[in-house]
């Protein structure tokens, strides 16, 4: 056994996936070989989840099956809502209330005593979860906001029916085209931190909704999720400063401060979802007759390329862009990770399924480095 210390286990292979393929030094993702351009260009969030948890893209009588049984899961017991009603108006942070409703819904899940090796009964806990996961952080935006939440619109897909519960008003169609390409973006992402973790949770056969927990604690940590809202704060900045994007970032460097949603730990060159979306970006603002946030995020992208950091392998990731998409969707700054949780929690679904076919304990080891055959002293003599 090797005693070669990989610190995050990076680059060590433990598992084997044949959900999402990433080639970070060109810049390609796909889902089950399926290009992600084609996806969120053509597909709908719906579709990608079938693919991730079927393996196959449903033909148009499973998807519409599909969709409706996810659809009809979208209502959240009275007493979970009860519950994020009250951590809305004491001021909770949303990862927490998203987390402690996640894991109130076992309670209410009529099957929630199941086999953890009963992966159909799997499934089916995870689409219950992940059509409730957005009806749980509507709520409890609009209950802090002093507004009653709304109940599910069955008429609206899932990406639309989020943000009529949000808004209060039915998106339009570049809206709601435009949030449905973000989902899915934010789908799967190979074994990232939340992915691992969720995998790691459910290798002991503990249930799903553990799994997802695991999963959306993990994407709380700064390091993981939240880049997008600390673009959205530097853009938010720049705009009070009423300093041209190009000195803050000049000056932000001079201080040794990062440029939010730039670097990846894979991709070399630009993220391939922060293209998708930074034509989305272009999409909205001319829709909404607003290029601020455009032109301040092009004017810094093109900036950092002229200082070279293309070339030392520091690209734009998706958080570069998704920040000012949300904006513009009237979305606010602090539900972007929750957002991130309701796209990635049907990853995460996926894994596990997958995962669970062949399980193994995940049980890695550690170095021990500490002290080695130390004298007990008694208590009263110390």
């Amino acid at each position: 056994m090797s005693n070669e210390l990989k610190r995050g286990l990076e680059g060590v292979l433990v598992a084997e996936s044949e959900l999402s393929y990433i080639d970070g030094d060109v810049g390609k993702l796909g889902y089950r070989g399926y290009a992600i351009e084609d996806l969120a260009t053509q597909a709908s969030y719906e579709e990608v989840l079938y693919l991730l948890w079927h393996g196959e893209l449903p033909t148009r009588a499973e998807l519409e099956t599909f969709a409706g049984n996810l659809a009809a899961e979208r209502s959240v017991d009275d007493d979970v809502l009860a519950a994020v009603g009250d951590l809305a108006r004491s001021g909770a942070d949303p990862m927490d209330a998203l987390r402690t409703a996640v894991s109130m819904l076992p309670t209410y899940d009529p099957e929630a005593d199941a086999d953890a090796e009963d992966l159909a009964a799997t499934r089916r806990q995870g689409r219950r979860i992940t059509a409730k996961i957005p009806t749980i952080l509507a709520a409890f935006d609009r209950v802090r906001r002093g507004e009653e939440p709304l109940d599910p619109d069955d008429e609206l897909g899932y990406a639309g029916n989020f943000l009529y519960m949000l808004t209060g008003a039915r998106p339009d169609d570049v809206a709601e085209e435009t949030f449905d390409m973000a989902l899915t973006l934010h789908a799967d992402h190979g074994l990232n931190a939340s992915t691992f973790a969720s995998m790691v949770i459910a290798s002991t056969m503990a249930d799903i909704y553990s799994s997802v927990i695991g999963g959306i604690g993990a994407l709380s940590g700064p390091l993981h999720g939240g880049a997008n809202e600390d673009v959205m704060e530097m853009l938010e900045e720049i705009d009070a400063s009423g300093t041209d994007p190009v000195e803050w970032a000049t000056a932000a460097r001079e201080d040794g401060r990062r440029i939010p949603g730039y670097g990846h730990r894979v991709y070399r060159v630009k993220d391939p979802r922060a293209e998708i979306l930074e034509q989305r970006l272009r999409d909205l603002s001319a829709s909404n007759d607003d290029t601020k946030w455009l032109d301040y995020t092009t004017a810094i992208e093109e900036y950092l390329a002229d200082q070279g950091l293309l070339e030392e392998g520091i690209a734009p990731n998706v958080d570069f862009y998704s920040g000012s998409v949300y904006d513009h969707l009237g979305i606010p700054t602090d539900m972007y990770t929750p957002i991130f949780a309701m796209a990635r929690a049907g990853g995460w679904i996926a894994h596990v399924l997958e995962y669970q076919t062949d399980n193994r304990l995940i049980r890695p080891r550690a170095r021990y480095t500490g002290r080695k055959d130390v004298e007990f002293v008694p208590i009263d003599e110390r």
